[in-house]
């Protein structure tokens, strides 16, 4: 090999062992989105998550949006907080592999016989354990349809992952947890930005967007069924508030 090669290789940051190990945890989550937004092989990127507005293309698209104020479905307090500054106290449970906040007033306040966890609180704090619950649940490919139905936005991608194929499995032995987040929030909807830590040290986030409807937080998907953003590698927790089960 030339010297010019060997410089040009050693230059190159995509040929850095840290650049590999970050990679990993990026398909690891793009594959954990695959299961929870059931999106089709072969489909193209999704666009970035729109700052919640109650006027936002999102919130329009979305039938439900208007008619989304109402009590919790299982009965769990709502407030007037529009803001989370800081991390909860939080107890953790194990969902399949990653750690997930529960709290007997935030939620989960349903499981039902397939593990599916739902109904959080009308809070800041209760879209931020949704969002991670259904990052939890997602992992898991016997549970997408379940998904769909219980956790998906009323529009038309929840009707596309009703109807997609169940997945297989990802094929990754990377292990994910949530290691920091930030919210944004009004009253019927947040865009909740997920840090996630691989076993090997790799940092992503990944924002998820969700409505109140009919009583409970729902994730927000594309027509096509697919994640309105994919994952995307950061270099450290810089702009994150810390929080972490495992």
């Amino acid at each position: 090999m030339s010297q010019s090669t060997e410089s040009t290789t050693e230059s190159n940051p995509f040929t850095k062992p840290g650049f590999l190990i970050a990679a990993a945890l990026v398909v690891a989550l793009i594959a954990a989105t695959v299961v929870i937004f059931l999106l089709p092989k072969g489909q193209g990127n999704a666009q970035p998550a729109p700052a919640p507005t109650e006027t936002s293309s999102t919130a329009a698209a979305s039938p439900s949006a208007s008619a989304g104020a109402g009590k919790s479905v299982c009965g769990l307090p709502a407030s007037a907080e529009t803001a989370l500054g800081t991390a909860p106290a939080t107890k953790w449970e194990l969902v399949g592999t990653m750690a997930a906040p529960t709290d007997p007033k935030i939620g989960p306040g349903k499981t039902d016989g397939q593990g599916v966890r739902s109904c959080f609180a009308h809070t800041p704090t209760g879209a931020l354990y949704a969002a991670v619950n259904l990052w939890a649940l997602g992992i898991d490919p016997s549970k997408e349809q379940a998904i769909a139905d219980q956790l998906a936005a009323e529009g038309p991608g929840r009707d596309a992952g009703m109807k997609a194929p169940q997945t297989a499995a990802p094929a990754t032995s990377v292990k994910i947890q949530i290691a920091g987040f930030n919210v944004s929030y009004t009253a019927n909807q947040a865009v909740v930005e997920l840090a996630f830590k691989a076993d090997n040290g790799a940092l992503a986030s990944v924002r998820t967007t969700l409505l109140w409807q009919d009583g409970d937080w729902k994730g927000v998907v594309a027509d096509n069924g697919a994640p309105l953003e994919e994952p995307r590698q950061v270099r450290d927790l810089s702009g994150f508030i810390p929080w972490s089960g495992a």
